[in-house]
């Protein structure tokens, strides 16, 4: 593929990405593009990277020419105040004590993960036991905290599953979801806290009646 000025400049125009950075995914083998076009890459051109749970948060590659980002920024950001204030809280206030090492965000796990069912292309789906389970339980109540930020679990994604998943209209008010101006961990922000936790006891109280 020959990146010249004007197909940059056409393609740029036809798929929205900015002239620098097409530049640099046409560089590229096409059997790498999908990783290339990845979000996670949308700053390339000022050879940033933004984090995948948390997009607000932005990283410098080594080289900025890899087909991965070197880490996340945003895990970089959030993991080490949060693990320590977990070992500070169940020690001090909880009086628990080991010397086993604490993981956090799935490590420590060895072995392969079953994920069950999945669409046929080995993703995990677990729409249709949802389905099920709401048909089966009439009464049962689903909340679904989304945030915009978010490119690991995209808010439209959750919007996306909940349409097509085939439940009966008469249950879909069973579900409730709500957007926040965050990542996935919408608790790190205080504003967004506080409307979770307001979303959340409304949802609860309803729940109960």
């Amino acid at each position: 593929m020959s990146a010249t000025p004007s197909l940059v400049k056409g393609l740029s125009s036809t798929i929205s990405f900015g002239p620098p950075l097409l530049s640099w995914v046409m560089r590229m083998y096409l059997t790498r593009y999908e990783r290339w076009t990845s979000p996670l890459f949308l700053l390339r051109d000022q050879r940033r990277t933004v984090g995948r749970i948390d997009s607000r948060f932005k990283g410098i590659d080594e080289s900025a020419a890899t087909s991965s980002p070197e880490y996340d920024p945003s895990i970089a950001a959030v993991r080490p105040p949060y693990t320590t204030t977990f070992n500070n809280y169940v020690r001090d206030e909880l009086g628990y004590k080991t010397d086993q090492e604490y993981y956090i965000l799935g490590e420590g796990i060895t072995s392969q993960w079953d994920r069950g069912s999945n669409r046929g292309d080995g993703l995990p789906d677990t729409s249709e036991q949802l389905r099920q389970e709401f048909s089966k339980n009439q009464y049962m109540k689903l909340y679904v905290a989304s945030g915009y930020f978010d490119l690991a679990t995209p808010f439209f994604a959750t919007q996306y599953t909940l349409t097509h998943m085939g439940l009966d209209p008469s249950l879909r008010a069973n579900i409730s979801t709500s957007e926040y101006a965050a990542g996935q961990m919408m608790y790190i922000d205080v504003k967004s806290l506080q409307k979770l936790k307001h979303d959340v006891s409304t949802f609860v109280a309803s729940a109960l009646k």
